[in-house]
C-alpha cells in the first residue's frame, strides 16, 4: 500500500506539469502528509499498522518511517489495546478481542499531534473455501475461493509468495584462506539453497454479491508466467483474504484505480483518497490511510516444478556462467581463489587425490547474492 499511495502523489504531480519548466511552491508540510495502513486481525494472529510520512520528490524513499508514536485501540466498553513498536515505523497488534464490540484506533506521535480513526467495527471474515493452482498454456493462475454473507459482501486479498532459488553451478567446495587449502563446505557454509520472499504490491478486490450466492469461485490471485524465477524447484504463497466495511471499499477502489490506470486524466485525483483517520488537532494535519478491523483467512498452498512442467527456467543474467577448463592446481589457490570472485567448482583428482579444482564465478555458485539462506520456520520440504 505505501508503494501505491507514493505512485498516486507522483501521478498528481506529473499533472501538474506544464509545456515550460515550472517549480511551483509547495508547503513543506504538504509533502509530509501523514500515511496510516493496516488491517488488524481481531483472533490473535500477528498483525501489523505502518506509520509513515510521504517525502519530497526526489527523495531517496517515497516514504519515511514514523517512529515512537503511542499507538492504542480502545474498545467502546473502555479497554485499551496498546500496539507494540517494532522499528521502521511498524507497530504490532497480536490480540484477541471481542468483535461485538467496536473500537477506535488512537495515535498520537512523538511530535504529539494526535490523530483517530472513525468508528472500527469487526468484520467475521468468511473462511477459504478452497486455494490452488492451473496450470495454462502461459503458466500458472494462482485463486482461491469463498463465499460471501450478509456481513461480509466485501473482499481484499493479500499475498506472500516465497521460493526456492538455487545458483546456476552448484559447488560444495570453499577455499580457506587461513589454512590456504580447499575444504568441504560446512552446513552454514552452503551456498546451493536459499529463499526468497516477496509481498503482494497489488489491490485485489472483490464483491461476492455479484455472484450466484454469494460464491466467489476461483478468484485469480496471481499469475506466474511459464519459465519464471518462482517456481525454478519449489513455490510457497500465503494468501490472506480479509472481509471489508461497505463503507470502506470505496477508498481501495479509489486508491486501485489510481494506482492502475497510470497517466489517464480520467483517473479520481489523489485528493479523493481520504480513509477513516483523522486529525484531532486544532490545525488538522494532513492524514491519509485506512484501518480495518476483523477476522483474517489465510491459506498456504505449495507448487513444485515437477507439478508444471515443462517449465523450462532460464535466466539470461547467468548466461556466460561455466565452469573453467583450466585447472587451479594448488601451488595457485590463493592467487585465484584469495579474493573470493572466483571458487573452487570441481575436483580434478588423480587417481585417488584431489590435487586441484575448476574454477567458477561466485556470483554464478553463491545464492546468497541473490537471496536468503535462513530456511523460513513454515517451510515444508
Amino acid at each position: 500500500m505505501r508503494k501505491a499511495i507514493g505512485l498516486v502523489f507522483i501521478i498528481f504531480v506529473t499533472l501538474l506539469g506544464c509545456r515550460t519548466p515550472y517549480e511551483p511552491e509547495v508547503p513543506a508540510t504538504e509533502l509530509r502528509v501523514l500515511v496510516v495502513e493496516g488491517y488488524l486481525d481481531t483472533e490473535g494472529l500477528k498483525s501489523e499498522l505502518k506509520l509513515s510520512r510521504t517525502a519530497p520528490l526526489g527523495a531517496s524513499s517515497a516514504f519515511i518511517p514514523e517512529l515512537r508514536a503511542k499507538v492504542v485501540l480502545k474498545s467502546a466498553s473502555g479497554q485499551v489495546f496498546p500496539l507494540t513498536e517494532t522499528g521502521l515505523g511498524t507497530y504490532i497488534f497480536e490480540r484477541n478481542i471481542d468483535e461485538k464490540q467496536s473500537y477506535l484506533l488512537e495515535i498520537e506521535l512523538s511530535s504529539g499531534e494526535r490523530y483517530v480513526s472513525e468508528s472500527l467495527q469487526p468484520i467475521v471474515t468468511p473462511e477459504i473455501i478452497d486455494a490452488g493452482f492451473k496450470r495454462d498454456e502461459e503458466g500458472v493462475e494462482v485463486f482461491v475461493s469463498t463465499q460471501g454473507n450478509a456481513n461480509a459482501d466485501d473482499f481484499l486479498w493479500t499475498f506472500e509468495e516465497t521460493w526456492i532459488f538455487r545458483p546456476r553451478i552448484r559447488t560444495s567446495y570453499v577455499y580457506v584462506p587461513e589454512i590456504k587449502n580447499v575444504r568441504d563446505q560446512k552446513e552454514a557454509e552452503q551456498t546451493s539453497l536459499c529463499f526468497k520472499t516477496e509481498p503482494n504490491p497489488g489491490i485485489l478486490l472483490e464483491t461476492s454479491s455479484r455472484f450466484k450466492d454469494q460464491l466467489v469461485f476461483q478468484k485469480t490471485i496471481t499469475e506466474i508466467p511459464t519459465g519464471d524465477e518462482r517456481i525454478m524447484e519449489r513455490y510457497s504463497i500465503l494468501v490472506s483474504q480479509k472481509g471489508l466495511a461497505s463503507k470502506d471499499v470505496p477508498f481501495w477502489e479509489i486508491l486501485k484505480k489510481n494506482t492502475e490506470d497510470i497517466g489517464s486524466i480520467f483517473s479520481p485525483l489523489p485528493s479523493l483518497i481520504g480513509g477513516n483517520i483523522k486529525s484531532l488537532d486544532a490545525a488538522k494535519s494532513p492524514v491519509i490511510g485506512q484501518v480495518s478491523l476483523g477476522v483474517i483467512r489465510q491459506k498456504r498452498i505449495y507448487i513444485n516444478q515437477v507439478q508444471v512442467s515443462p517449465w523450462n527456467y532460464l535466466d539470461p543474467k547467468f548466461n556466460d556462467c561455466v565452469i573453467g577448463e583450466e585447472v587451479v592446481l594448488a601451488k595457485d589457490y590463493q592467487t585465484i581463489f584469495g579474493n573470493g570472485a572466483v571458487v573452487p567448482a570441481r575436483p580434478f583428482m588423480v587417481g585417488t587425490s584431489i590435487v586441484g579444482y575448476y574454477p567458477s564465478s561466485r556470483r554464478c555458485t553463491d545464492c546468497s547474492l541473490y537471496a536468503s539462506k535462513l530456511k523460513p520456520t513454515f517451510w515444508i520440504d
